[in-house]
């Protein structure tokens, strides 16, 4: 790659740079597969560089406003699929709780304490392949209640999904629908073999094609390469997602991934900012695994090109508390991205 010396002596990446202008200045120009595999760092120097122009793709789109989601694991353990990150799988031996779907009551009431807490979006979590008809039925329950009382925007991720099915959540309040594909279609096979990748696919289409918004990413540091990483940015940018959740592999003892390590912060925010690259007007929220990778780092997401953080628990594990989340986030001077809703 070649540099830019700037006064002073300083150096600049003059690809990352040249390419993020181009970015920023054009309304429909989008960054090849070749392109985005330049842009890979092989020094801490070409990450800062990265991280520093994904922030001006993310200042150009997004301005200072951050949002804020939470979930609630509404349904826990017993999951036939054999992902191998995920504690929740019958084949797995992890301690957590197992129960079953929670009723309407408890999906209100964990939603009004997160719209409480100052979330934008609230998403109902659920394990298993799939809900059955009188579980989409009291989501669906919730969610119109919800709606009345609160200016959350609500999501739901409730695994493969039928057009049908789609419509009914949409109809009720419904308005995204999360669903991740996970890594990238090459490396699938080394993460779940319990279903097809296109599967997700489908999902994801019948999602759309019912009129929900949807929302879908991975995880990084399951073994991917920077090849698979962009391979899985540029199947989401086929799918033409409106949100890319970011998570990062928090290994959890008794599944096949327990054993691996994290990721070094700084490549961690390597892949945000490349993918702020590949998805320049698109929602970038960072989820799973922050604290655990990232430790000291975690502001430096919104640098890297994120313009949404998950606060409160994930569906396992602990998140860091709230306060302390809303308090970086004000300190940073961001704004508070709450949606305009119909």
């Amino acid at each position: 790659m070649y540099k830019l010396t700037l006064a002073g002596g300083s150096m600049l990446n003059a690809t990352i740079m040249n390419t993020a202008a181009k970015i920023t200045t054009s309304d429909n120009w989008c960054i090849s597969r070749e392109q985005s595999l330049a842009l890979v760092p092989n020094r801490p120097e070409e990450i800062m560089d990265l991280l520093s122009c994904a922030n001006k793709i993310r200042q150009r789109f997004k301005q200072q406003q951050m949002f804020k989601c939470g979930i609630v694991n509404a349904k826990s353990g017993l999951c036939a699929e054999d992902c191998a990150f995920c504690a929740q799988s019958v084949h797995h031996q992890c301690r957590i709780e197992v129960y079953p779907l929670w009723d309407s009551t408890e999906l209100i009431e964990a939603g009004l304490r997160l719209a409480t807490a100052g979330v934008n979006h609230y998403s109902i979590v659920t394990s298993g392949t799939a809900l059955n008809a009188d579980e989409i039925d009291t989501v669906c329950r919730a969610a119109e209640t919800l709606r009345k009382k609160t200016d959350m925007k609500l999501c739901a991720s409730l695994g493969l999904l039928t057009e049908a099915a789609a419509r009914k959540l949409r109809a009720a309040g419904i308005m995204r629908y999360h669903h991740n594909i996970e890594t990238a279609r090459s490396h699938f096979d080394q993460i779940c073999t319990t279903h097809h990748f296109a599967e997700d696919l489908d999902t994801l289409q019948a999602a759309k094609a019912a009129g929900l918004e949807i929302c879908s990413g991975g995880i990084f540091g399951m073994g991917e390469s920077w090849e698979q990483r962009v391979e899985m940015a540029m199947i989401l940018r086929e799918m033409d997602v409106d949100t890319i959740p970011i998570n990062f592999l928090n290994p959890i003892e008794g599944t096949r991934l327990g054993g691996r390590k994290t990721m070094p912060p700084l490549e961690a925010l390597a892949c945000i900012a490349l993918f702020r690259f590949i998805h320049p007007r698109r929602d970038i929220t960072i989820c799973g695994g922050r604290e655990i990778t990232l430790k000291d780092l975690q502001s430096w997401v919104f640098f890297a090109g994120a313009n949404g953080l998950m606060i409160g628990n994930y569906l396992t594990t602990k998140g860091r508390s709230i306060p302390v989340d809303l308090e970086m986030i004000a300190d940073l001077g961001y704004s508070d991205a709450r949606d305009v809703l119909p």
